[in-house]
């Protein structure tokens, strides 16, 4: 299961957006919001699909796709040398497969800013400064170790030195390791570093109901931000982790009257899940059955064969045949029967990529 390390400035709202994830009520037939330990939570993928393929297949049990959202305490500027237990957080970071950048989008004076100046597109700077400034300590750390492996002239170790010289001098530039447009081959050699600024980032712009909210005050510090974030290559949402921790505590049919009394008409939740799940790349197929309607996650691009591992390694190394149809088809057709009738089921061999919302039976030996 992949992780997304949720990270940014103490008191932006980390942590409430971590219990909301952790502790909302979802109905019963859907994967339950679970806590593993105090600082990492599974969290079901909302997905209408697998509701409608259940009650086609009159299935007994729904299982969402899933994905891990991991609480790092708040970073501050120096974290990178130290400062804040900074190289504890930036380690938790480097495990994870992406990063959600939780950023105060605003003003309250009853709510303290570490810097007393609640301008986002500095707060997005501070930490991805101390991103830059610990990868570049890998990257270091690791030119040094292979030195003696150029100078005899290992051709690996010279095409990784190629590699980390290129990163290094986007780290000099301030710029994050994404930009520096690295091979295949290269990201390949340098993957063991588990650089923190080759993460895809996803930015959280935190609200609050019924305050200064910078997206409509027109001041200039919203449209900053935005800028900064196109700029970086990020993706970026508006939420209001407090009215989502709050909406825990309201029953599912009143939700949708307390959001509207509240300004915060869309769940808040459900769109940060489906785009933390987007910025890691991944899709979901299904397979459904009288027993149960199940997405199962995979790499975008994935081949048949390696989308079956995610059932069973067998399905890896074994397979033979997949038999794949839309779910929009398998639904308009009414049944297997009708849907094979009218062509709309295939048989796909080991070169096919799956697609987002195939339905998939697979055969192996």
């Amino acid at each position: 299961m992949l992780k997304i390390g949720i990270v940014g400035l103490p008191n932006v709202g980390k942590s409430t957006l971590f219990n909301a994830l952790t502790k909302a009520s979802v109905p019963a037939e859907n994967y339950p919001f679970c806590t593993i330990d105090p600082s990492v939570g599974v969290v079901g993928v909302p997905d209408t699909r697998l509701r409608l393929l259940a009650e086609f297949s009159h299935s007994e049990k729904i299982i969402p796709a899933a994905i891990e959202f991991v609480d790092i305490a708040g970073l501050v500027k120096g974290a990178s040398e130290g400062e804040g237990l900074g190289n504890q957080f930036l380690a938790n970071i480097r495990e994870t497969d992406a990063i959600l950048e939780v950023v105060r989008f605003f003003d309250d004076t009853a709510v303290i800013h570490v810097d007393n100046d609640v301008e986002p597109y500095k707060d997005i700077e501070v930490i991805n400064l101390e991103l830059i400034l610990a990868d570049a300590e890998q990257v270091r750390k690791r030119r040094d170790k292979i030195a003696g492996d150029v100078k005899r002239g290992l051709k690996e170790a010279i095409a990784e030195e190629a590699a980390l010289a290129r990163l290094s001098q986007a780290f000099t530039a301030g710029a994050l390791a994404q930009s520096a447009r690295l091979t295949e081959s290269e990201i390949k050699a340098v993957a063991p570093l588990n650089l923190l600024t080759m993460k895809p980032i996803l930015y959280a712009l935190n609200k609050k109901s019924g305050g200064h909210n910078l997206d409509e005050l027109a001041d200039g510090r919203a449209e900053r931000a935005h800028e900064l974030i196109r700029m970086l290559g990020g993706r970026s949402l508006y939420l209001d982790a407090a009215v989502e921790r709050e909406l825990n505590d309201v029953a599912d049919d009143d939700k949708a009257g307390f959001r509207q009394e509240l300004g915060v008409p869309d769940d808040g939740l459900a769109g940060l899940i489906i785009a933390a799940y987007e910025t890691l790349g991944l899709i979901s197929y299904f397979t459904t059955g009288r027993d149960e309607t199940r997405a199962w996650t995979i790499k975008r691009g994935s081949t048949a064969p390696v989308a079956g591992a995610a059932i069973h390694n067998d399905f890896l190394n074994k397979f033979i045949r997949a038999e794949v149809i839309s779910w929009k088809d398998l639904l308009t057709a009414g049944s297997y029967a009708a849907a094979r009738e009218k062509g709309l089921v295939r048989t796909e061999g080991k070169e096919y990529v799956v697609k987002d919302g195939d339905v998939i039976e697979f055969l192996h030996g």
